[in-house]
């Protein structure tokens, strides 16, 4: 439907017409519930949300020229149709107007002015079935005489029925509104099958049918049950707005046997300036939209509106709510034999409508049952009143005087054949599950209506609130959980299930986590639940049950992380406390966090690291606390986590290692950790070694350490190599007392230990250098420096007289008892010693190094004898 623009005169003619042949409206309260299914809506609030008084219930007007006394419309003889039904023929309206009007009555119409907007039942679907979208208008939706911008004319036939037109059998109705003009052929729709017709009143809150009363009472005046329609547009203004206005001009209903329920159509948005087809309104909102109208209806005519609409638009644009599934269903299909699938919350309709194109009006409508039932669902008599529903009402109501004044009779109905009666501060509920419980006005009450009361995931209240509770908070019982209250958190739903289980074990409000904050929410990964607390959550999963996880750090730490989404997933077990110096953890799916007062709440999530620090004794080991997160992406995509007391690293090819805090780590950090030579540990610290001491291993090397020599690097390397050979630290040298040390002489180094040296050049290779005078005597001599250079072999013992000698580069050191550590450097007189049989021959060890007070002379003296060379040669004398 294109909106029309008119004149501001113009728009007063029309508020004009509208009050002047808007019907007159009766003041009686009927109950506040409609009858229609076995499934009702919540019982309702009777205050009004607009201001009217609640006891001015507006009742559907009696026709044009006064009321019919007749309580069921009679049915004609067949006439040319396929009906099988003999009826008698209708009574003869009051004012039989023509389907061709007078002249008088054609000008009359034409004046009439034209609406601002006026949408009509189902025309965006039929809208959709030829243009594909809700808001383009069909080819055949004219101008009218007011310009470019007109209504949608009726696309029907206006006179006799024509056979060539389907229809599904049963009981059939039509349905109007002012695209029909003022006088409808009500007598053809009679002879083509109208038992019953809607006429539309009320669009919004602005715009009301100026030809309502006429339509409405010609219907009726045919012999048909008729009923009032209002046409929502609930991005405009609220649904008890709009109700209300409905009810001021048409819309209300009485129990007179002739008057159908009132009709709320929720449809396709037809007016692009709207927004999309659900009126740019979320699902939550368009069900809370729908949910203010209805208890509004309740309130002021005493039944709940059947709802028109399309399983396609309603399923879309309210999120498949089930919510409204206890309020009757006006339900259209087009171009089909069946009604087709339900929207959600619904199991059949009660009306369907089949067609737009139909004999005399276009809107074609099937009722879901006989005559019989339909004058039953018009009188809203199809359920009685059990009597222990009555009695068990009347005994709350007697020891309840915060009730308040009665506002309606027991009516029954509900789901599960409940009953409730409403009071000026609240309703009695009753079922037979559960017996009678008061439901007074308030937070409680509100939530448990908006929740969808008895049809909702509470059911029925078990008792009475409470109130006096903790914080002066109150709760309400249900068959399917609670509502808590309190002024910090509000009314919140905690409803039957393994989170609200573990809440009431945790001492539920006067527990760790006080009132809820929120509902449970579903749909978190792997189809978890939440539900928040003032003071923390419950997670549930399927895996891992409904655990708490309360507010502190833990909490604050795993909220950071992601929640059930992170590394960590889903609690495991609840925060337990008491561990060493008064700290904390909370274990997860892949993971813990733990706590103490010094190092914060830290996550050690599953893998190698957490299982090396629980192996250590977590915190009651060494490492104590963790103080940082796993960090990885290190050297080869390592991976190390801190702790109080060391950290554990981890490579794919390492596994995972403690290095804890001591001299050892000192090093192994000085050293650059893992970017150093070292690279990744191979094994934790091990200690017990001789004289105390303790010794790393890592790829690059071993770290030793003794109270003596402090904390060294033995790299590895050829040095490193012989000194494992010489049993490290167990051996002749004992612990190092540097670093390897190179840059030295011909690219030499060397690494001091206890009692030695190991020196290497890549002449020489490693040779062992211990402890004693010759070694005095070697590094007095300028060690490789000197003349002797690198040394080429490890010391050597067990010579005559219990002597030793360590050959170098260029000479030797000999020592026996008697003559301590001598050089015998390379040279015309070593070579003679050495000709004459060293030590063994019969000059024996030196007692001298050898001097050269001259560049012609140089002597060396041993046990028995002195070697003299001169450029002539060397004597011995």
């Amino acid at each position: 439907m294109i909106p029309t623009r008119t004149s501001r005169l113009a728009g007063i003619s029309l508020l004009l017409a509208a009050i002047l042949v808007s019907p007159a409206t009766a003041s009686s309260m009927s109950p506040v519930h409609a009858l229609e299914t076995t499934a009702t809506a919540p019982p309702i609030d009777p205050s009004p949300t607009d201001g009217s008084s609640a006891t001015a219930s507006p009742v559907a007007p009696s026709p044009t020229g006064g009321g019919s006394t007749t309580a069921k419309p009679a049915a004609p003889s067949p006439t040319g149709g396929s009906s099988t039904t003999a009826e008698p023929a209708p009574p003869a309206p009051k004012k039989s107007p023509s389907p061709a009007a007078t002249a008088s009555e054609r000008e009359e119409d034409a004046a009439e002015p034209s609406e601002v907007r006026n949408a009509s039942m189902g025309q965006g679907l039929a809208r959709i079935a030829e243009t594909g979208d809700a808001q383009t208008p069909r080819a055949a939706e004219a101008l009218d005489g007011n310009g470019d911008q007109g209504a949608t004319q009726d696309l029907s036939d206006t006179g006799a029925a024509a056979t060539s037109y389907w229809n599904p059998g049963g009981v059939l109705g039509v349905d109007v509104s002012s695209h029909q003009g003022r006088f409808v052929d009500w007598s053809s729709a009679w002879r083509n099958g109208s038992r019953f017709a809607y006429v539309k009143a009320t669009e919004n809150d602005d715009y009301a049918n100026p030809y309502f009363s006429d339509q409405y009472a010609g219907a009726g005046a045919a012999g048909m049950y008729r009923g009032a329609y209002h046409f929502a547009l609930p991005s405009l203004s609220s649904g008890a707005t709009q109700a209300s206005f409905f009810v001021r001009n048409g819309g209300g209903w009485s129990a007179d046997g002739k008057t159908l329920p009132p009709l709320l159509d929720v449809e396709y948005n037809p007016y692009a300036s709207l927004g999309n087809t659900c009126y740019n309104m979320t699902p939550s909102q368009m069900v809370a939209w729908i949910a203010d109208f209805s208890r509004q209806m309740q309130t002021l005519t005493g039944r709940k509106p059947m709802i028109y609409t399309t399983a396609n638009w309603w399923n879309e644009c309210t999120g498949n709510t089930t919510v409204f599934g206890d309020h009757a269903l006006h339900l259209a299909r087009y171009g089909s034999t069946t009604p087709g699938a339900m929207p959600s919350g619904w199991t059949k309709q009660s009306v369907w409508q089949y067609t737009d194109v139909g004999p005399v009006v276009g809107d074609w409508n099937q009722w879901n049952g006989d005559l019989a039932s339909l004058d039953a669902f018009a009188r809203n008599t199809a359920k009685t009143t059990p009597p222990a529903a009555t009695a068990a009402i009347a005994a709350v109501v007697s020891s309840a005087p915060e009730l308040g004044g009665v506002k309606s009779a027991v009516t029954c109905g509900l789901v599960n054949a409940g009953c409730y009666q409403n009071f000026a501060n609240g309703a009695v509920i009753w079922s037979s599950g559960t017996g009678a419980a008061m439901s007074l006005n308030g937070p409680i009450r509100t939530a448990w209506l908006a929740s969808g009361a008895q049809n909702g995931v509470l059911g029925y209240p078990k008792a009475a609130q409470d109130c006096g509770n903790r914080d002066g908070g109150c709760y309400q019982s249900f068959q399917k959980g609670e509502i808590f209250w309190s002024t910090a958190s509000g009314a919140q739903i905690s409803k039957t299930g393994p989170i609200r289980t573990t809440y009431r074990a945790a001492g539920a409000e006067n527990g760790v986590l006080g009132y809820p904050t929120g509902k449970e929410t579903c749909g978190l990964k792997n189809d978890g639940c939440f539900q928040a607390f003032q003071r923390g959550e419950i997670l549930w999963s399927s895996t891992t049950g409904a655990r708490i996880s309360k507010a502190g750090a833990i909490r604050t730490t795993y909220r950071a992380a992601g929640a059930e989404n992170s590394a960590l997933g889903y609690p495991i077990s609840a925060e337990i406390c008491g561990l060493k110096n008064g700290g904390c953890y909370q274990a997860y799916q892949r993971g813990e966090i733990l706590y103490s007062s010094t190092t914060g709440a830290q996550i050690s999530r599953l893998g190698q690291i957490r299982l090396a620090y629980r192996a250590a004794g977590a915190e009651n080991g060494a490492l104590g606390y963790p103080t940082g997160k796993e960090t990885c992406g290190l050297k080869n995509d390592g991976c190390y986590q801190s702790y109080q007391n060391g950290e554990i690293l981890w490579s794919s090819a390492t596994g995972a290692q403690i290095v804890s805090t001591s001299p050892i780590r000192t090093t192994y950090r000085s050293a650059g950790a893992e970017n150093g030579r070292l690279g990744y540990p191979l094994t934790a610290r091990t200690c017990g070694l001789k004289n105390d001491g303790c010794l790393q291993s890592f790829q690059g090397g071993e770290i030793y350490w003794s109270s003596t020599s402090g904390a060294q690097i033995s790299r590895g390397g050829t040095i490193r190599t012989l000194y494992r050979s010489l049993q490290a630290q167990d051996g002749r040298l004992a612990y190092p007392i540097t670093a390897e040390i190179c840059g030295l002489r011909d690219g030499g180094c060397y690494q001091g230990f206890q009692r030695g040296e190991i020196y290497w050049s890549p002449k020489t290779g490693p040779k062992m250098v211990k402890t004693g005078e010759i070694r005095t005597a070697y590094r007095t001599a300028k060690a490789e420096n000197g003349i002797l250079g690198y040394p080429l072999a490890h010391e050597t013992c067990g010579l005559k007289d219990g002597g030793c000698y360590q050959s170098y580069q260029n000479g030797e050191i000999m020592w026996s008892p008697k003559t301590g550590a001598r050089i015998t450097a390379t040279g015309p007189i070593r070579t003679a010693y050495r000709k004459s049989g060293a030590e063994n021959g019969t000059l024996g060890y030196p007692t001298t190094n050898q001097t050269c007070p001259t560049t012609t002379r140089c002597t060396q003296t041993f046990q028995r004898g002195t070697l003299t060379w001169t450029p002539t040669g060397v004597k011995r004398t």
